[in-house]
């Protein structure tokens, strides 16, 4: 698989270059936005790791053009450690949010747990088709996709796995930690923002009001669950 790793500091594009060689991984490198976008169209890239502060093009503003066309996988990496800049990240579209000085083995883990989401959503069955329905959503789960109301849905892998999750509970109440722990695979420290972000990000693709949701809604003070519209709403 093909990695680009974006970051005008060319130690570290070289130290994760190493990580990611010994997983067997090809990497592919850009030192600016611009190199970034440029390399994303000549090249199949499968994983995108970006930093924020660059010249030229910023790792934010190139997310921003990346997710018009492309739903690939992008780890954010910053030496900013808010929450804040964690939103920001995560709400203009990208997967995951690494703060540096970072663990090389975590990031590689990271890439790994995002990949596996990946290829599961690229991956077409043969089989029969799983579909899932709630109202005017549906879910082909063999060809990974999302209808509502009959018109294509486009969603990030992480967007997809965790609407999947809800739409097979239908009515089921899932808190934040629920959802994180069977998404992420892993414990749920201070996942509330995460979570809502892209709860959000699934409401304003899948609501006609995202702001008064009526299939997604909020159970207050303790999650999330997936309804069947009321049609007289």
């Amino acid at each position: 698989m093909n990695i680009l790793v974006c970051d005008d500091d060319k130690e570290i594009v070289e130290a994760i270059e190493i990580y990611l060689q010994q997983e067997g991984y090809h990497v592919l490198k850009a030192y600016d936005g611009e190199q970034a976008l440029d390399m994303l169209k000549k090249n199949e890239v499968h994983l995108l790791i970006i930093d924020v502060m660059m010249p030229k093009l910023d790792g934010i503003r190139a997310t921003l053009k990346i997710r018009e066309e492309s739903s690939i996988p992008i780890i954010i990496l910053s030496a900013k450690s808010e929450d804040s800049d964690k939103i920001l990240g995560l709400n203009i579209g990208a997967d995951d949010y690494v703060t540096k000085p970072f663990n090389p083995l975590e990031l590689v883990a990271r890439v790994k747990s995002q990949l596996r989401r990946y290829t599961q959503l690229s991956n077409v069955s043969e089989s029969n088709d799983t579909v899932y329905q709630v109202g005017g959503l549906m879910i082909n789960d063999d060809l990974k996709e999302v209808t509502v109301d009959g018109e294509l849905v486009k969603l990030t892998p992480i967007e997809y796995n965790i609407l999947l999750l809800l739409v097979k509970n239908q009515g089921k109440v899932f808190s934040i930690e629920q959802i994180y722990e069977n998404i992420w695979n892993e414990d749920a420290i201070n996942a509330d923002n995460t979570v809502a972000v892209h709860i959000r990000h699934i409401r304003e693709k899948i609501e006609e009001k995202p702001s008064s949701p009526v299939s997604l809604v909020t159970v207050k003070g303790i999650g999330y669950k997936l309804v069947l519209k009321d049609k007289s709403r």
